[in-house]
C-alpha cells in the first residue's frame, strides 16, 4: 500500500516514555499537520518516518515497508522518496546555497555539472527564491523565511513522494510565515506531495491542512479532517484551540 503508516508506535528514551502508542495513517497528496505543545514528541514522530530513529515498540511503514527493518540499501531507497526540513533548516554553513541545494544531485546521482545547475536553479525558484540572487550566497547571509526555502529546496530536488516539515513556520513573522504556509500548499498541489506538518501554529494549520491530528500525553488524541478537528468537542482539543493554559494543564494533570 503506498502511504506513511505508523502502528502502535513507542518510543522510550532512558527513563522517559515519549511516545505511548501513537497510530496514524498518512493521507497520499494530501497535507496533514501533526500539532501538540513542546516537547509532546512530533518531531519524533516524523524522525521514525526516516529512519532516524528506531522505535522502542511498534512499526513505521513507508509504502508497506517496515523502516526499522530495513537493509541499508532498502533504508537509502525510503529516503529518496522522503524528503525532511528539519525545524532549524540544517544547512551546512561553510558551503553556498547553491552548493548546499546541489548536494544530493551530486552524492546520489549522475548528472552533469550543467544539469545540476538547470536542476538547483529550477529548484530554487520554485519555492519562491530568485535564483541568481541567492545561488552563492551562504546561509548566514539569508534572512531566517530563506533559509527555511533553501533547506526545503534541498529536500525536494530529488522529487520526493513524500515531504516532512518539521516547525516551518517557527521564529518567523506573520508575513513570512504566511509565505512559507503558501509555499508548503503549492509544492502539495502542483507535484502531487504528500506532506506532513509539525507545528503548534493554529493560523496556518487551519489554513492549509487537510487533515490534523493532536499529541498529547504521548498519543495521538484527536485525528480527523480539518472541519472536524475545529469543531471537536474532546475538551483537551477544545483547550488547546483556545489557547486556555489553564485548562490544557489541569486536563494534563488528570491523565
Amino acid at each position: 500500500m503506498e502511504m506513511i503508516q505508523i502502528r502502535h508506535l513507542r518510543k522510550v528514551f532512558g527513563k522517559k516514555e515519549v511516545l505511548k502508542d501513537i497510530n496514524l495513517d498518512i493521507v497520499d497528496k494530501k497535507i496533514t499537520y501533526i500539532l501538540g505543545m513542546s516537547g509532546q514528541g512530533k518531531s519524533t514522530i516524523i524522525k521514525h518516518i526516516v529512519g532516524l530513529l528506531k522505535p522502542t515498540s511498534g512499526n513505521v511503514l513507508v509504502d508497506g515497508v517496515d523502516v526499522a527493518k530495513a537493509d541499508i540499501k532498502t533504508l537509502y531507497e525510503i529516503r529518496k522518496k522522503v524528503g525532511f526540513t528539519f525545524q532549524e533548516g540544517a544547512l551546512f554553513d561553510s558551503m553556498t546555497i547553491f552548493d548546499n541545494v546541489a548536494f544530493p544531485l551530486v552524492e546520489h546521482t549522475n548528472l552533469s555539472k550543467k544539469e545540476i545547475e538547470k536542476k538547483v536553479f529550477e529548484t530554487l525558484e520554485m519555492v519562491g527564491l530568485e535564483a541568481k540572487r541567492v545561488a552563492y550566497l551562504y546561509p548566514h547571509e539569508l534572512s531566517g523565511g530563506m533559509r527555511k526555502r533553501a533547506a526545503t529546496a534541498r529536500s525536494i530536488i530529488m522529487t520526493p513522494k513524500y515531504i516532512l516539515y518539521d516547525e516551518p513556520t517557527s521564529g518567523l513573522d506573520p508575513i513570512i510565515s504566511d509565505k512559507i504556509t503558501r509555499m508548503i500548499m503549492q509544492l502539495n498541489k502542483n507535484y502531487n506531495m504528500t506532506s506532513v506538518v509539525i507545528s503548534h501554529d493554529l493560523k496556518e494549520t487551519f489554513k492549509s491542512a487537510d487533515f490534523v491530528a493532536l499529541l498529547f500525553n504521548g498519543k495521538i488524541i484527536e485525528y480527523g479532517d480539518v472541519e472536524s478537528f475545529k469543531n471537536s468537542q474532546n475538551p483537551i482539543v477544545r483547550a488547546f484551540i483556545e489557547g486556555n493554559a489553564e485548562k490544557y494543564e489541569k486536563l494534563a494533570d488528570g491523565i
